[in-house]
C-alpha cells in the first residue's frame, strides 16, 4: 500500500503535533536523604516518579530533609519555570511549598531543615504528605504527584512550639475609652498677680494720653456727633472682655463662640461709624 507524498506529509504533521501534545514533565535519579545537625546521613532513599516511597521518613528536631532529582521534559532534562517540594498537613489541607534551586541540565535541589517548616505543620499528629510539582511554559504537561511522607519527631527535653492564630478581620471585644479630665483653672495667687498686672496698666495708660496730648474735650464733640456709633463700639469692647472673662471663668469654647461672633460684627459696624467720625474732625484742623 503506497500514500501519496501530500498525505504522508499531513500524517507526519499529525503524528508531531500528537508527540508535542503528549510530552509531559517528570523526574529521575530522585534521592531524598536525611542529615543530622552534626553531618552524618542517617537515611537514604530513592525516589520514584511513578511511585511514592512506601514508609514515612522521621525528620528530627536538628535534622535537614534534603531532596534532589533530574527535571525531564519528555524524557530530556530541561530547566523548568518552577520546581516544588510541597508539604501538607493531612487532617487540615494546610500546605507549605518549598521551592527548588534548578539548573539548565534540569538538576534541582533544595534542602528543609525541620525548624523551617511552618509551625502548624510541625505540630500534627499524622505524618506530612510530600509531593513535587514540576511545570512549565509551553504545551507539557506539568507534574504533580506523591513521593514521600514525612514524621515529624520533636526532641521531648524541649517544650514543643506554640501556634498563634493569625489575627483576623471580625468582631473585637468593646473599647472603653476614658478621656482626661477636663483642664483646671490656675492657682488664684497666679490669676491674681496677672490680674493686678492688667488694672496697672490702666494708670499708664491715662498718663500715656497726657503724654501724647489727648484731647480730652473732644469726649463731648464725638459723642454728640455720633452717640449711638461711639456708645455702641465702646460697649462692644467691654463686651468683648466680659466673654474673655466668662470662657475663663466658666463657659466653654461652645458657648464662647456664638457669642463672640456677635460681638464681632457689632464691633465692627460701629467702629466704622465712630472712628469715621474721628477722621472727619481730624482732617477738619481738630486736634
Amino acid at each position: 500500500m503506497h500514500f501519496s507524498q501530500p498525505i504522508t506529509s499531513a500524517l507526519l504533521l499529525v503524528a508531531a503535533g500528537l508527540a508535542q501534545a503528549a510530552s509531559s514533565w517528570s523526574f529521575d535519579e530522585g534521592s531524598l536523604l536525611i542529615t543530622a545537625k552534626k553531618g552524618s546521613d542517617t537515611v537514604k532513599e530513592k525516589l520514584n516518579a511513578k511511585s511514592p516511597l512506601s514508609k514515612p521518613i522521621a525528620l528530627g528536631s536538628t535534622d535537614t530533609l534534603k531532596v534532589t532529582f533530574t527535571a525531564k521534559d519528555n524524557g530530556k532534562g530541561k530547566r523548568p519555570h518552577q520546581a516544588f517540594v510541597i508539604l501538607k498537613e493531612q487532617d487540615s489541607g494546610l500546605e507549605a511549598p518549598f521551592p527548588l534551586t534548578l539548573k539548565e541540565n534540569g538538576k534541582a535541589v533544595v534542602q528543609i531543615p525541620q525548624k523551617e517548616i511552618p509551625v502548624n505543620l510541625l505540630l500534627s499528629d499524622k505524618p506530612l504528605k510530600a509531593s513535587i510539582v514540576i511545570a512549565s511554559f509551553g504545551s507539557a504537561m506539568g507534574f504533580n504527584a506523591p513521593a514521600f511522607d514525612v514524621e515529624i519527631t520533636t526532641d521531648p527535653n524541649v517544650a514543643p512550639p506554640q501556634y498563634e492564630k493569625p489575627v483576623r478581620y471580625g468582631k473585637k471585644p468593646e473599647i472603653h475609652h476614658t478621656f482626661r479630665a477636663d483642664p483646671q483653672s490656675p492657682p488664684k495667687v497666679v490669676s491674681l498677680i496677672f490680674a493686678l498686672a492688667v488694672v496697672a496698666t490702666v494708670p499708664a495708660l491715662f498718663i500715656g494720653w497726657l503724654v501724647l496730648g489727648a484731647n480730652v474735650n473732644h469726649l463731648t464733640k464725638a459723642i454728640g456727633a455720633a452717640p449711638l456709633s461711639h456708645a455702641t463700639f465702646f460697649g462692644s469692647i467691654v463686651a468683648m472682655e466680659f466673654v474673655f472673662f466668662m470662657y475663663y471663668t466658666s463657659w466653654n469654647l461652645f458657648q464662647v463662640l456664638p457669642v463672640i461672633g456677635v460681638v464681632s460684627v457689632v464691633t465692627i459696624l460701629s467702629g466704622t461709624k465712630a472712628l469715621g467720625e474721628v477722621q472727619s474732625r481730624r482732617l477738619a484742623g481738630e486736634r
